[in-house]
C-alpha cells in the first residue's frame, strides 16, 4: 500500500471515472475501457473494500473538452467538493478532463478536501506541493495532447481544399466519377428535377412557391442514400421547403468547390455551459471558393441572384434595403417604396370595409418613440396607377420579344414537366421488368421465394399503371403545350399590353413579379405646402426617373362647400326667408352637394348658419307679428288669431304655415281696446295690462 494512503481515504468511497470520447472508441477501442474498468482491482489491492467502490461510467462516449454532457463528471466534482471522496482513480489525466479548466478546478478541491488522485503511475496528493505540481503538467500536457492530435487530424484538410482534392459528401445532382471528379449524376430523371428547381425559382421568386408548384405538378424529387444498406440508392420522395433552400444556397451546383462555408462558435450559458454552435459565414469569407471547378447545374451569376432572392424574401429582414417577395395583397408597390424622410421602407396597411383600400405609411418615428406621427401615409392606389402608367410606357418597345420569350418559356417548361414525367413513367416500366426477370429465373420448386417474388412483380405492375393514371391525369389538367390559335392570341394580347395588365384575370402577384423585373426601389417625398407626392424611380441598370403624384384634398375640403354654393345661398336668402325654398330653388338649378346629393332644408339652414347668413326680412316697418299685437292689448295669441280670421284685423301671410303680419291703423286700435274692456271672458287679462303706445 501506498505511504500517502492514509486510513481516512480508506473510510471514504473511491470513485472510478471510466470515460472514452466517441461512441466508435467504446464500439472499437474496447481494450482501453477494459482497462479502465481494471482500475477496480487496482482499488481492491490498495485496500478498499468492494462495497466502498463507485464506477462511473455514464460519460462513455462523451469528449471531456468540456463539461456539458458529463453527468458523472459533474457527480465527482460535487462529491470531492463535499468531501465524500476518498481517491479518484483514472487510467490517466486525459480521461478525467481534456480541458484545464476543468482540471485544475478537481485538482484543487481535491487539495482542499484531502482527496487522492490515482493513475497507473501512482498515487498522488493534490495537496502536496510537489504532486499538485506534477498533476497540474499532467492536465497541461492532456489538452496539448488534445490540440496537437487536432491539428495532424485537421492540418492538411484546408491545403487540400485549396487544391479542390478534399473529398466530402456531395449533395443529390452530384457524383464522384472513377476518377474522384465531381460530375452531374448520370440518372437523366435526377437532373431534370434539379434544373426544373431552379427555372420554377426563377418563376416563383420563392422556395415556397416551388414546393407548390411541385405538389400541384404531382412530381418526385430524389434523395441518394450515403451509408448503410442501401448505399448509393435513389429514394424519390416529396420535396419539403428545408430541401429546397439547402439546395438554393449549395455553391456546388454553381461549379463552386466551396470549403469552410459554415464556422463553429462558442457561446457560455448563464449556467456557465459551454456549447458550440454552427452557423454560415459570409461568401466572401469562405476559406476556399474555386469557381468553375466542375461541370454545373447553374452560372455563378445565377447562384448569386437566387442568394439575393432568398434574403428579399426574409421577413425579418432590414426594411431599408430589402423589398420582399410579391404576394398577393392589392398594393401593387409593396416592399418597393422607401420613406423619403427616414429612408425605411413603407409598410402596406389594408383598412376599411374589410381590408380593401390599401394605404402604404412609414411607422419607424412612431414605432422608436421619437414622436406620435408617422413620417408619411398615402393611398397605396394613386402611387400604383401613376406607376403602371410609366412601366406600361417603357414596356412599349419590347412587348412583342417579351411575349415571344414567354412563349418559348411556358413551351421549354412544360416540356421539362412532361419529360420528369416520362421518366417517371419509365424508372416504373423498368422496376417491373426487373421483377418480372427476377420471377422468371427462380426455381419453380421454390414456391416459397417464387410467391414473394411474385408478390413484388404484381406490386411492381401495379404501381407502374398507377404512375401512368397519374401522368395521364396531370397531362389533362396541366395543358402544356400551346396550339397555333393559343400562340396567335398570345401575340395579340402582347400587342395590347395594357389590355393584359388591366385584365381582371391578371393576379395582383403576377402584376408585382413583372414590376420588380423593372424597378429596383421608389423613393417617396412629399414636399411641404404642396398637394403632390414625388416618386424617384430607380430602374434594374441605374436609370432614375421622377413622377410628381397629385393628391386629393383632405376630407374636410372635400365635403367642404364650395364658395360659389355658398354666394348662391346668400343671395337667395335675400329674397327668401324659408330654408326650404332656398334648397328647392338649388336643387331646380342642377346644384348638388359636394357628396352628390339633393339640398333640403335642413342642409340650407347648416350653409347660412356655418358662414353667417341672415334669413331676408320681408317684413314692412308698419307691420306687427301676432305676438307683439297680443303684448300690446294684454290679449292671449289666440284673440288675435280670431281676429285675424274673422276679418277684424288686417294681416298679411306669405304662404301657408307662414307667419302673419299685422297693419294695426290708430282707429282700428282704439276699437280693438274698446272691444277688450267691454268683453267680460278677458276683464282679469287686461288689469293686469296697461296701454303702451306701439
Amino acid at each position: 500500500m501506498s505511504a500517502k494512503i492514509a486510513e481516512q481515504h480508506l473510510q471514504k468511497p473511491a470513485y472510478i471515472y471510466v470515460r472514452q470520447s466517441t461512441i466508435a472508441q467504446v464500439r472499437f477501442h474496447q481494450e482501453s475501457t477494459e482497462r479502465q474498468y481494471a482500475l477496480r482491482g487496482k482499488a481492491l489491492e490498495l485496500g478498499w473494500k468492494d462495497a466502498a467502490i463507485r464506477t462511473l461510467d455514464r460519460d462513455l462516449g462523451v469528449s471531456g473538452a468540456q463539461m456539458a454532457g458529463r453527468e458523472d463528471f459533474k457527480a465527482l466534482v460535487a462529491d470531492v467538493s463535499m468531501g465524500k471522496v476518498g481517491a479518484v482513480f483514472a487510467l490517466e489525466a486525459s480521461r478525467l478532463a481534456r480541458s484545464s479548466l476543468d482540471w485544475h478546478r478537481l485538482i484543487e478541491l481535491c487539495a482542499l478536501t484531502g482527496t487522492l488522485v490515482i493513475d497507473e503511475d501512482g498515487c498522488y496528493d493534490p495537496s502536496d506541493f510537489n504532486d499538485g505540481l506534477l498533476l497540474g503538467l499532467k492536465g497541461t500536457l492532456a489538452q496539448a495532447e488534445l490540440h496537437f492530435l487536432r491539428a495532424r487530424l485537421q492540418g492538411g484538410k484546408p491545403d487540400k481544399a485549396r487544391k479542390g482534392e478534399l473529398r466530402f459528401p456531395l449533395p443529390v445532382g452530384l457524383r464522384y466519377d472513377e476518377e474522384n471528379r465531381i460530375v452531374l449524376d448520370p440518372d437523366i430523371e435526377v437532373q431534370g428535377a434539379m434544373h426544373l428547381i431552379f427555372s420554377l425559382f426563377q418563376e416563383t421568386g420563392s422556395a415556397y412557391g416551388v414546393m407548390q408548384r411541385f405538389a400541384q405538378l404531382g412530381l418526385r424529387f430524389p434523395k441518394r442514400a450515403d451509408g448503410g444498406v442501401w448505399a448509393g440508392r435513389l429514394v424519390w420522395g416529396p420535396l419539403t421547403h428545408s430541401r429546397i433552400l439547402g439546395i438554393l444556397k449549395n455553391p456546388s451546383y454553381a461549379g463552386a468547390y466551396v470549403f469552410g462555408r459554415y464556422q463553429s462558435q462558442r457561446t457560455v450559458t448563464p449556467s456557465g455551459e459551454v456549447h458550440a454552435h454552427i452557423h454560415p459565414v459570409a461568401i466572401d469569407a469562405w476559406r476556399v471558393c474555386l469557381k468553375d471547378h466542375h461541370e454545373a447545374y447553374i452560372t455563378w451569376e445565377e447562384f448569386l441572384h437566387n442568394q439575393e432572392m432568398l434574403a428579399k424574401n426574409q421577413t425579418n429582414a432590414e426594411a431599408t434595403i430589402l423589398s420582399g417577395p410579391s404576394r398577393e395583397g392589392l398594393a401593387l408597390l409593396q416592399g418597393l417604396l422607401l420613406c423619403g424622410i427616414c429612408g425605411r421602407r413603407l409598410t402596406v396597411s389594408y383598412r376599411g370595409n374589410g381590408g380593401v383600400y390599401p394605404t402604404c405609411e412609414c411607422n419607424w418615428l412612431r414605432r422608436e418613440g421619437r414622436g406620435t406621427k408617422a413620417c408619411m401615409a398615402i393611398r397605396c392606389d394613386l402611387l400604383d396607377r401613376a406607376v403602371a402608367e410609366r412601366i406600361l410606357t417603357a414596356l412599349q418597345p419590347a412587348e412583342i420579344e417579351l411575349a415571344l420569350e414567354a412563349l418559348r418559356n411556358l413551351e421549354a417548361r412544360g416540356q421539362a414537366v412532361t419529360r420528369q414525367w416520362q421518366m417517371r413513367v419509365e424508372r416504373a416500366g423498368h422496376e417491373a421488368q426487373l421483377a418480372e426477370k427476377r420471377y422468371q429465373e427462380v426455381d419453380p420448386a421454390n414456391r416459397l421465394v417464387a410467391a414473394t417474388l411474385e408478390r413484388r412483380w404484381n406490386e411492381a405492375l401495379q404501381q407502374l399503371e398507377d404512375v401512368k393514371r397519374q401522368y395521364a391525369e396531370t397531362e389533362r389538367r396541366e395543358a402544356r403545350t400551346l396550339t397555333p390559335e393559343q400562340k396567335a392570341q398570345v401575340l395579340a394580347v402582347a400587342q395590347d399590353f395594357p389590355r393584359l395588365w388591366n385584365a381582371p384575370t391578371t393576379q395582383a402577384k403576377d402584376r408585382k413579379r413583372m414590376l420588380r423585373l423593372l424597378v429596383q426601389d421608389i423613393t417617396v417625398e412629399k414636399p411641404q405646402g404642396t398637394r403632390q407626392a414625388l416618386l424617384h424611380i430607380r430602374w434594374h441598370g441605374g436609370a432614375c426617373a421622377d413622377i410628381a403624384v397629385p393628391l386629393p384634398p383632405p376630407r374636410s375640403d372635400q365635403v367642404r362647400y364650395p364658395p360659389e354654393l355658398v354666394q348662391s345661398v346668400r343671395e337667395l336668402a335675400c329674397e327668401l326667408d324659408d330654408d326650404g325654398q332656398i334648397a328647392l330653388r338649388l336643387n331646380q338649378q342642377g346644384i348638388r352637394s359636394a357628396t352628390g346629393q339633393t339640398f333640403n332644408a335642413s342642409m340650407a339652414q347648416w350653409i347660412r348658419h356655418s358662414h353667417g347668413i341672415p334669413k331676408a326680412t320681408l317684413r314692412h316697418p308698419e307691420e306687427l307679428t301676432v305676438k307683439q299685437v297680443a303684448e300690446h292689448f294684454g290679449v292671449s295669441s289666440h284673440v288675435v288669431y280670431y281676429w285675424i280670421e274673422h276679418g277684424i284685423l288686417a294681416a298679411r301671410q306669405l304662404g301657408p304655415q307662414k307667419p302673419y303680419w299685422v297693419t294695426l291703423a290708430p282707429m282700428q286700435e282704439q276699437e280693438l281696446w274698446n272691444w277688450v274692456h267691454n268683453s267680460c271672458r278677458i276683464q282679469v287679462q287686461i288689469a293686469k295690462h296697461s296701454k303702451t303706445p306701439l
